[in-house]
C-alpha cells in the first residue's frame, strides 16, 4: 500500500475529527453544566429551538446586557459571591461621578443600587429604548422569585455617548 493512498491517511484524519468532536462536545457540555449550575430556579423544558444571544461591539443594549449579566453572575453565586468582580465591573462600566452618586444612594437606601434590590434576580431582559439627548437609554427588566411568586422591576439605564452608565433610575429619561 502506498504511503499517500487514501486508505493510509484516513485513520489519522478520523482520529483528528473524532478528537475535535469530543473536545467540542465536551466543552459544550461543561459550559452548559456550569451555566445550569448557576441557575437557582428550575429549568424549563422547551421543544422550541435553542435560544441564542448576540450583540454588537459598542451597541448600548449589548453593553448594558454584558454589564448586568456579569454583575448578576458575580453577585448571584450564593456559595461564593465575588464582590471583587462586582466592584471591578462597576469601575469599568459606570462613570466615576455616577459611581459616587450610586454609593450615596446605596448608603441611604441600604440596598444594591445597580439592582435596586437586596437580592439577585432569577432572570433579566435588556431592551433598547432609544437615544436620549447625547446618550442612549436601555430598559432592564429584572424578575425576582420563581414560579407563581415573581416580581418584576423595570430599570432605565442611561449611557453617555462613550458607553459608560451615567444613571440608573426607575423612571424613563424621555
Amino acid at each position: 500500500m502506498n504511503r499517500k493512498s487514501p486508505a493510509h491517511r484516513r485513520p489519522g484524519r478520523r482520529a483528528a475529527v473524532v478528537a475535535g468532536l469530543v473536545l467540542a462536545v465536551g466543552l459544550g457540555v461543561s459550559t452548559q453544566v456550569s451555566a445550569q449550575a448557576s441557575v437557582h430556579a428550575p429549568a424549563k423544558v422547551s421543544t422550541a429551538a435553542a435560544k441564542s444571544v448576540s450583540g454588537t461591539n459598542g451597541q448600548a443594549v449589548t453593553r448594558v446586557g454584558d454589564f448586568y449579566g456579569a454583575y448578576i453572575d458575580a453577585k448571584g453565586d450564593y456559595e461564593d459571591p465575588d464582590g471583587t468582580l462586582a466592584t471591578a465591573l462597576r469601575t469599568h462600566y459606570l462613570t466615576p461621578d455616577f459611581a459616587k452618586r450610586l454609593a450615596a444612594w446605596e448608603e441611604k437606601n441600604g440596598t444594591d443600587g445597580v439592582l435596586r434590590a437586596q437580592n439577585v434576580p432569577a432572570q433579566w431582559t435588556v431592551t433598547d429604548n432609544g437615544a436620549v439627548g447625547m446618550g442612549h437609554e436601555v430598559i432592564v427588566t429584572l424578575t425576582f422569585g420563581s414560579g407563581e411568586t415573581t416580581q418584576k422591576t423595570k430599570l432605565f439605564v442611561l449611557l453617555e455617548r462613550y458607553n459608560h452608565v451615567v444613571d440608573i433610575t426607575t423612571t424613563t429619561n424621555r
